[in-house]
């Protein structure tokens, strides 16, 4: 009998670490990964705080918009304190400014991330979409990444760290589908652009603001990567080494993260030990549900002097 999660358990995991619990007025805590290996992924410190900013907006108005700053590297298997601050409140917009924290061993508390969330009441306005969707193949034609990580692995063989390839084969409850080869498949120099179809691995509640809070969850992925791919160097070879810095969201429309969205990424410069990324996310009928930037250390690692 295989030990791998089915798509429903694996799903049911994702719900569990994007409920955030209210421990008092403006303060709640985000679970940790279960099975997390070494630094928290990004992507789930987003969508807490996102969580925990969308928990404290009770009037109606929905996230257009949020921007972050990672200031450290989170640490699995602590739980993360998110302290919201009402910067405003208005008839039309609010706003929430949130701060991600984990305590240490003596009780005090090391900021990992800030983040600023802004919501609008849902109204009509002029309209335009200029974003025009690429013509890609259908996700069902194409084969998951999950299969060619293991692809991957088998090739790699003893070249792989034992945590990097429980990393590399950690099942996720993210379905993912790459037209391209992104930054772990290829060591060619290659144009800076990625295209990649994701969903959730089984299907969601009907609530928008899980919805938002699962689609910034997976904008992480892919992303800082897309700026590697000029360069031919790759964080799972173990020839760079990363951390995202900033992230930013701008949600255009409604989408459900259970129906395959497409994130069609570029990275128009890198330098100074920095990559900046930037994505575009489309639902099925090729209108843009949400803009993505990103900035991120990257550097290539410098090679350990034999003994």
């Amino acid at each position: 009998m295989s030990d791998t999660p089915s798509p429903q358990r694996l799903v049911e995991g994702l719900l569990r670490l994007l409920t955030v619990e209210k421990r008092a007025a403006d303060i709640y805590a985000g679970p940790p990964q279960k099975g997390g290996i070494g630094r928290v992924f990004g992507g789930q410190v987003l969508a807490q705080a996102l969580q925990a900013a969308q928990a404290s907006v009770t009037d109606g108005k929905t996230a257009h918009s949020l921007h972050a700053y990672f200031l450290r590297g989170g640490k699995e298997g602590l739980p993360i304190e998110y302290r919201i601050e009402r910067d405003f409140d208005g008839r039309s917009f609010a706003n929430r400014r949130v701060v991600a924290a984990q305590e240490n061993e003596d009780g005090t508390a090391t900021p990992i991330l800030n983040l600023t969330a802004s919501f609008q009441v849902q109204e009509d306005g002029l309209g335009h979409d200029d974003a025009p969707v690429p013509e890609v193949a259908d996700p069902e034609t194409l084969q998951s990444d999950m299969e060619m990580r293991h692809q991957m692995a088998d090739k790699m063989g003893d070249k792989l760290s034992e945590v990097q390839r429980k990393l590399m084969l950690r099942p996720r409850p993210i379905e993912m589908r790459t037209l391209d080869k992104l930054h772990w498949m290829n060591n060619e120099p290659r144009e800076p652009r990625a295209h990649s179809w994701f969903k959730t691995a089984a299907p969601l509640p009907d609530d928008p603001a899980l919805h938002r809070a699962i689609i910034t969850y997976a904008s992480d992925y892919t992303l800082l990567g897309t700026s590697a791919l000029p360069h031919g160097l790759s964080w799972m070879r173990g020839e760079l080494v990363g951390a995202s810095l900033d992230h930013a969201i701008w949600f255009h429309r409604e989408a459900r993260a259970d129906e395959w969205l497409l994130y069609a990424t570029d990275s128009p410069w890198s330098g100074s030990g920095r990559g900046f990324n930037r994505g575009r996310i489309f639902n099925r009928a090729g209108e843009l549900v949400a803009s993505v930037a990103q900035e991120g250390m990257m550097r290539r690692r410098k090679a350990t002097p034999s003994a």
